[in-house]
């Protein structure tokens, strides 16, 4: 993972989930709430927004790629 820590904690994101959405991120399906992964899905990528920064990731090195 090229991205740098914004904070010392190097080894723990954490994040909040309803019991709904922590059995969605392990496969369950919710047929009547399709929208439960996308909600858990969605909380995860804001922690690890918030604990590292990606933005410099934007940028391609057309050098690695050759």
């Amino acid at each position: 993972m090229n991205s740098q820590v914004k904070n010392n904690e190097l080894n723990h994101v954490s994040v909040e989930l309803t019991a709904e959405e922590a059995l969605a991120l392990t496969g369950v399906r919710f047929n009547g709430n399709p929208k439960v992964k996308a909600a858990a899905r969605q909380k995860v990528r804001d922690a690890f927004e918030k604990t590292f920064d990606f933005s410099h990731q934007d940028k391609v090195d057309y050098e690695l790629l050759k």
